[in-house]
C-alpha cells in the first residue's frame, strides 16, 4: 500500500489524458508549480514511483501508467 500522498499523485497521473509532465501532476494536485521548490520533491516522488514500478518515465521526461 502507497503512502497518501503517492496515492494523489498516481490517482492525478492515471486521470490524465495521456502523459504528464511533473508540473500538470503539481496543477493537478494544487501544488504551486511556479516555485521550484515546491515542484521537485514532487518530481522526486514521481521518479520514485518510477523505481518502483508504478509509473513509466518516457524518454522526453513525461510520465505514464504502467502498460
Amino acid at each position: 500500500m502507497l503512502p497518501p500522498d503517492y496515492q494523489r499523485i498516481l490517482a492525478a497521473v492515471r486521470q490524465a489524458a495521456g502523459p504528464v509532465m511533473a508540473r500538470q501532476v503539481g496543477d493537478a494536485l494544487g501544488i504551486d508549480v511556479s516555485v521550484r521548490s515546491k515542484l521537485e520533491p514532487l518530481r522526486g516522488k514521481l521518479v520514485r514511483l518510477v523505481d518502483r514500478s508504478w509509473l513509466r518515465k518516457l524518454p522526453d521526461g513525461r510520465f505514464t501508467t504502467r502498460l
